[in-house]
């Protein structure tokens, strides 16, 4: 406010058109937790030591690392626009090979689960 009068900030459609606000895709809540719970047990198994998240505007990444200073072990994506095809969620290893891709994370996240091996006695 300068000299009495009130400066408006409100700008009028016929004003310069703004640039939109980029939308980014991000992991909700329930989804965090899956991957969460299964970050956590594999961190109590001495596996997994940290982990990072990347936002874009066409997919969500949660990668994971054994050493901070190394490139991800894994990461898990969710790409929308593969939701009606393969599934918008996936695993990939360091390799860039797809372990698994579905439309369930819960299914996918099963990747990581131990395979418990079977012995006669």
């Amino acid at each position: 406010m300068r000299g009495g009068t009130v400066q408006s900030t409100y700008s009028s459609p016929s004003a310069a058109p703004s640039k939109p606000v980029p939308v980014s895709i991000s992991f909700n809540r329930r989804e965090l937790n899956q991957i969460l719970r299964v970050y956590g047990r594999m961190v109590a198994d001495g596996e997994w030591r940290d982990y990072a998240m990347d936002f874009h505007k066409d997919k969500a990444i949660f990668s994971i690392f054994r050493r901070t200073s190394e490139m991800p072990l894994y990461r898990i994506e969710k790409d929308p626009k593969n939701a009606r095809r393969q599934g918008a969620y996936s695993v990939v290893a360091a390799g860039g090979m797809i372990l698994k891709r579905g439309h369930d994370l819960d299914k996918v996240l099963r990747v990581f689960e131990k395979k418990r091996h079977l012995s006669l006695v």
